[in-house]
């Protein structure tokens, strides 16, 4: 009501059920935690506007929106016109990113009628744009895909995260810090297997079977012996019954 906009669906679903979201997770160096992940969603009331007031208390202080740049080409091929931060558009906070910029839910036209759609940009700290995506729910889906980690909103602008950030990735989520890599070679993190090295046949020498030596006379005898009583005898047995 005070800002004369009505929230999209998705996100006002998620505010009745939490008014906000935080959580972090942390890695074990040295025996010691030392935090490392972080996704927000600003409750309610941290749901601050961006835009016209001044960050001084002088009178003649610059504003947010003298500070913008105009001569960035706008809404050319398939690049989505940025927000402004004068009246034309409405800017909220949705994430203070630690101090690494801002990602903020954008209604794009406010004049003459604020317009029921939004979009999820992410505002650098040198106040440059980036679109993220159209609707909360995709951000959300984002948020939790990359883990919180450090920067993980500069990857998707055209310079990319910090080197540090990107050690971070590489152990935890490789494969979404080399999606160019990935959408190059699509086998490039498959393990290639060729059953034709692996089971590949080896000419074996034949081994010679050593032949049984042969019993002597005497033991032949007396084995022949006693074959001739157990015969004898099943017989005899055979006859009692």
């Amino acid at each position: 009501q005070k800002n004369s906009c009505i929230l999209p669906e998705d996100l006002k679903n998620f505010y009745l059920m939490t008014d906000g979201f935080q959580m972090t997770w942390s890695v074990k160096t040295d025996d010691a935690p030392m935090p490392l992940g972080s996704m927000v969603i600003n409750s309610i009331s941290q749901l601050c506007r961006l835009g016209g007031s001044s960050m001084y208390a002088l009178p003649n202080a610059p504003t947010l929106a003298d500070l913008e740049d105009d001569t960035d080409e706008e809404g050319n091929g398939d690049k989505p016109e940025k927000p402004h931060f004068d009246s034309r558009s409405l800017i909220f906070e949705l994430d203070p990113c630690n101090g690494n910029g801002k990602v903020c839910l954008v209604y794009k036209h406010a004049e003459p009628v604020v317009s029921p759609d939004t979009e999820i940009w992410f505002l650098d700290r040198a106040l440059y744009w980036h679109f993220l995506t159209k609707s909360f729910t995709a951000y959300y889906r984002l948020l939790i895909t990359h883990l919180g980690l450090p920067q993980w909103q500069y990857a998707f602008t055209s310079y990319g995260v910090s080197p540090q950030a990107k050690q971070w990735f590489n152990m935890y989520k490789p494969i979404t810090i080399n999606t160019a890599l990935l959408s190059e070679e699509a086998d490039s993190f498959v393990n290639k297997l060729d059953p034709n090295k692996v089971f590949k046949s080896k000419n074996k020498t034949p081994v010679l079977k050593k032949k049984a030596p042969s019993q002597p006379a005497g033991s032949q005898k007396s084995h022949t012996s006693m074959t001739s009583t157990k015969t004898s005898l099943l017989a005899g047995n055979t006859s009692r019954k």
